[in-house]
């Protein structure tokens, strides 16, 4: 049976897994880097790529430690070519480059964008092509018609910020530290999520799309004000974006009538308000819903090793020489968007 060895090194968490053709992961690490870049309410590029450099190489040798197997029983070697912070998504893929020439296996690079999208189908093997992705990972915030592997094709997408984005520059503006989106989950616990009147942009629209710049600005006005309670404005915003959300993507569920089932992925799918909302749209819609567990939303290496099980499944080749990319869209035929620029 193939067995896979994936590295993640897109962001700010490095990440190694062994995963076979069947889904089960043998073994898994990540290592997290929130103490690092905590002081400078953000992921620092550099800071970041060093932290890769220090702790892939052990990580590697300890996942395979932990599942009892050596280099040479690898099948293959999957590491992130992109998109992402560039010089981490470096440090990753010239490791998996390196362990691939020394063990004489093949190299995949893979779309980290592809390994969210693909990951519901390492812990649901049920899910079946096409279905309607909702992927909020990072600056990106897309509704994607995956009709199979390799083959997406872009609904919607943000036309300024992406969700996550808006969540961790609220997280800032409230002093809720960083990361910003479980700081801001936490926050709104404490809150009335009807407290104070903000926008919910786009919603009821006849375009696609995503927008999160005036909400955020709106947020920035309620601090100013000096009016509501943090806990308050955290529920606010974070019941605003759920709106924004769910409303984009019963839209999408009505364009898409083939879906066989409404997904959600990436860390913006760890959301636990969030998820709840879009399971209801899913189901007023007569559709599955299914959001891998929370492991498998943020940054992680078991989904770049089963997104490249899935291409080797599919009967795709490995690019020669793949090459870092720090912006790689999914549907790169997509025609953009206005405001959104690189980012679609």
């Amino acid at each position: 049976m193939t067995l896979v060895l994936g590295i993640e090194s897109s962001c700010d968490e490095t990440a190694v897994a062994l995963v076979t053709a069947d889904g089960r992961v043998l073994a898994e690490r990540i290592a997290s880097q929130e103490a690092e870049h905590r002081p400078f309410g953000g992921v620092v590029p550099e800071l970041a790529a060093r932290a890769h450099a220090e702790r892939v190489g052990p990580m590697v040798e300890a996942v395979l430690a932990d599942a009892g197997v050596a280099l040479a029983d690898v099948d293959a070697v999957a590491a992130t070519a992109g998109p992402g912070l560039v010089g981490g998504v470096m440090v990753g893929l010239v490791t998996g480059k390196a362990l691939a020439f020394a063990a004489g296996k093949p190299l995949w690079g893979v779309n980290h964008l592809e390994g969210h999208a693909l990951s519901p189908r390492l812990v649901a093997p049920e899910l079946q092509f096409p279905y309607l992705l909702l992927l909020v990972s990072g600056g990106h915030c897309q509704l994607i018609a995956v009709e199979g592997v390799g083959a997406y094709r872009r609904l919607a997408t943000t036309i300024d910020d992406a969700a996550g984005e808006a969540f961790d520059k609220v997280a800032k503006m409230l002093g809720l530290g960083f990361p910003g989106g479980p700081a801001v989950e936490n926050a709104a616990r404490q809150g009335d999520p009807k407290s104070v009147p903000l926008p919910r942009p786009l919603v009821g629209s006849g375009e696609p799309h995503f927008s999160f710049a005036g909400l955020k600005t709106a947020v920035l006005r309620a601090v100013e004000s000096g009016r509501h309670a943090v806990p308050d404005i955290a529920a606010s915003f974070q019941a605003a974006v759920t709106d924004c959300l769910s409303d984009r993507t019963a839209r999408a569920v009505r364009a898409m009538p083939e879906a066989t089932a409404l997904v959600v992925a990436g860390g913006g799918g760890a959301d636990g308000a969030g998820r709840a909302a879009l399971e209801a749209v899913a189901s007023a819609h007569g559709l599955p819903f299914i959001a891998p567990p929370l492991k498998l939303c943020t940054d992680n290496a078991a989904m770049i090793a089963w997104a490249a099980q899935e291409r080797i499944a599919a009967g795709f080749a490995p690019e020669a020489d793949p090459q870092a990319r720090p912006r790689w869209p999914l549907d790169p035929a997509a025609e953009p968007v206005r405001g959104a620029g690189v980012k679609a």
